[in-house]
């Protein structure tokens, strides 16, 4: 797979191109990298300035903590109630309190730009780039409400001080939490200014602010006027970020109060008042406002999406790269609609198709028989995914490994499998080494891939050819092969992301490179965390709104 090097801007969902181009960098990816002066400031900083920081800014929550409980006794979820004085102290008592907290983490002073609306002209504010739980610095400086996972109110603490804000709950337990979620942002939003601000994060996740991601629809389906938000993090060395891979969350918090002086800037854009179409057509509105939103932070839009990170983050023996080709892939199988809702019996189908056409090259209306879909302009920037030699053809065996890694992801030998019973030949059942490095390099969604240490164990006699079955006896010897034996052949796929300024920062003008320093995983997407992690599970925080 490759991203050709002449690839047009993808679609919108509205149909039109995109104003600018795609990330160059995997946005839910972070890596840091120290210089040995750095380091040894941060060694300086953890015996002398960490401790007193996370110990004021611990005091200052517990310090709060009795004037949001005893605000929040007798309060309402659900109906409207009058700012009384009370409770008019109390928010100045905590926004004080909440300040000093911030303060003593490194956050001095806080560039503060726009006028914020008042709630009868924005209901919703829209909050973007969500890359770290320190977004919280705007909720703790506006005491709006915001969009929270039901379990948070039960944190010791810091449960105390979001029921304060009157958020929206969102219950994984209840099946209809997310219709019930939008009824009551709609009833908060349609109510004339009387409930506060409901502040929310539409990208849904954490990315590294390289670009914005799709914007879920929950906060434009209500069709009032929206006001933009926009958040920056000016650090030379950002040791803000959260992403699903990176640095865990006690690693940000040491690093973040281990720095002198942290810089947060927050703009308030001016309001976004939606049209009739707009009004009719949530994705529309939520695609515009994400459009202006990029254009104020000088970022790219991309149609990356919460979904996502199902993939990057997949817990399967084949880590992905950082820049793989997959991201890419799985966004136009999304936008063409191509993700089968029978997974297992389409794919099967597919695969035996794929075997009788015994390597034939397709070229892209042939492509377009095969799925069945009319040929379009994301069809072909799927085709020249894997049309690697410019040739105007295709191998539709590829597309069938790479389509069962996004809808697989973590079944690494179900996709191995399939590929091997597309590729074997009929005689033996057995593969080459070439067709191996075909398969990998597909899975893994890169250019370029030996596999010759990986065959040759695969392989000690040397015949030249292996089966499915030599090659799960090996996996299952050897569950890191990957690591052993991939990875290490392959410096690329170690590489870090480049961090450098470039004249054209586009995914077409950068080869593809690996994975960041630890595939540790940061959170678990909620609609489909896994059953069993090994017993990792509870060390995992779950980073969505």
């Amino acid at each position: 797979m490759r991203l050709p090097s002449n690839r047009q801007c993808a679609m919108e969902g509205d149909g039109k191109k995109m104003d600018q181009a795609p990330p160059f960098r995997n946005p839910f990816v972070h890596v840091l990298k120290f210089t040995p002066l750095e380091k040894a400031k941060i060694a300086f900083m953890t015996v002398t300035l960490f401790p007193i920081r996370l110990l004021i800014a611990a005091f200052m929550m517990l310090l709060a903590w009795p004037f949001a409980f005893l605000a929040s006794i007798g309060h309402s979820e659900t109906t409207v109630e009058p700012q009384c004085l009370w409770r008019r102290l109390v928010d100045i008592i905590l926004k004080i309190l909440m300040r000093v907290m911030w303060f003593a983490g490194g956050f001095h002073w806080m560039t503060v730009k726009g006028r914020r609306a008042m709630p009868a002209e924005a209901p919703i504010l829209t909050l973007a780039p969500h890359s770290s739980y320190f977004d919280a610095i705007p909720v703790t400086m506006t005491m709006a409400s915001i969009v929270m996972k039901a379990e948070s109110k039960d944190i010791p603490l810091w449960g105390t001080l979001i029921k304060y804000i009157r958020p929206v709950f969102v219950s994984r337990s209840d099946q209809d939490s997310r219709k019930k979620t939008v009824e009551e942002i709609k009833r908060r939003a349609h109510s004339g200014g009387e409930w506060p601000q409901i502040m929310i994060f539409p990208e849904g996740t954490c990315t590294n602010r390289s670009c914005l991601i799709t914007f879920k629809p929950g906060a434009f389906i209500p069709a009032v006027p929206v006001q933009p938000v926009v958040i920056r993090y000016p650090n030379k060395l950002d040791s803000i970020t959260w992403t699903w891979q990176g640095p865990g969350a006690f690693e940000i918090l040491w690093l973040t109060l281990c720095q002198l002086h942290n810089e947060f800037v927050v703009e308030f854009l001016p309001i976004y008042t939606p049209s009739e179409e707009e009004k009719k057509n949530p994705a529309l509105f939520a695609i515009n406002v994400r459009r202006v939103m990029a254009k104020a932070l000088g970022v790219p839009i991309t149609d990356y999406s919460f979904e996502d990170c199902q993939l990057a983050m997949a817990d399967g023996q084949l880590r992905l790269p950082v820049d793989t080709c997959l991201l890419e892939f799985a966004k136009l199988v999304r936008r063409l609609g191509l993700k089968p809702q029978n997974t297992e019996k389409v794919l099967q189908d597919y695969g035996n198709r794929a075997r009788k056409l015994e390597g034939q090259k397709l070229y892209l209306d042939d492509f377009a028989q095969f799925l069945d879909v009319p040929v379009s302009e994301m069809l072909r920037d799927m085709f020249a995914l894997f049309d690697e030699h410019e040739d105007n053809c295709m191998d539709i065996r590829e597309y069938v490994i790479a389509l069962s890694v996004v809808c697989r992801p973590a079944k690494t030998l179900e996709t191995m499998k399939l590929a091997f019973k597309m590729f074997e030949a009929e005689e033996d059942g057995a593969i080459t080494e070439m067709e191996l490095a075909v398969i990998l390099k597909t899975a893994l969604g890169v250019t370029h891939l030996s596999v010759s240490r990986l065959f040759t164990a695969i392989d000690p006699e040397d015949s030249g050819k292996i089966t499915f079955d030599k090659f799960r006896y090996f996996v299952e010897q050897q569950p890191d092969f990957a690591e052993a034996y991939l990875y290490t052949e392959n410096a690329g796929l170690h590489s870090s992301p480049c961090h450098g300024h470039r004249t054209k920062p586009s995914l077409s003008s950068r080869n593809l490179q690996g994975t960041a320093a630890t595939k540790t995983a940061n959170g678990i997407c909620p609609n489909f965390s896994p059953k069993d992690h090994d017993g990792t599970i509870d060390g995992l925080l779950k980073k969505h709104n």
